[in-house]
């Protein structure tokens, strides 16, 4: 999906009209992983067994809240810079760059590595999207993707840790 100019919505941004098209794309494309990545986590959150299901049942719920924040900064920067967020599982099922989910595990360990691996995924594309948003000169884009990217390393470590030191 490329935003032209002439499907931008009127605003006093300051950012060039080709700027702020090439950022809408930069986070339409983040807005679906995020999107993909919460559905995941509930897929997680709803299916996880084993001598762990609290644990990781309640972690994987917390990174789900933490990743709602995410779509919704995204989402709203998206349109604050004149673009119509895309943002319904319909919408985003073809957009997201994530792995798919398994849909047949259930034992946490497999749900351990399925989670650390969309959220790796997530981390890549939002890290490379900070670099993006630098070189097209948008420092609030920026900033919100680098923010972002520092939430998902946390989450990627507790969910990590449960797969490390043989437990």
């Amino acid at each position: 999906m490329t935003i032209s100019a002439a499907t931008l919505h009127q605003t006093r941004n300051d950012l060039s009209s080709d700027v702020r098209g090439r950022t809408i794309d930069l986070l339409q494309a983040r807005l679906a992983d995020a999107v993909d990545l919460q559905t995941q986590l509930k897929q997680a959150h709803w299916n996880v067994k084993g001598p762990h299901f609290v644990a990781l049942h309640e972690l994987f719920d917390r990174i789900y809240d933490d990743t709602t924040g995410h779509v919704d900064e995204i989402a709203e920067r998206l349109v604050a810079l004149g673009g119509t967020a895309q943002g319904t599982a319909r919408m985003v099922a073809g957009q997201s760059a994530l792995p798919e989910y398994p849909a047949d595990i259930f034992g946490g360990a497999d749900h351990v590595r399925a989670v650390a691996d969309a959220l790796a995924a997530f981390g890549s594309g939002v890290r490379a999207a900070i670099e993006v948003s630098g070189d097209l000169g948008d420092a609030g884009t920026e900033d919100l993707f680098t923010g972002i990217s520092r939430d998902v390393d946390k989450n990627l470590w507790f969910v990590e840790a449960h797969g490390q030191a043989g437990a």
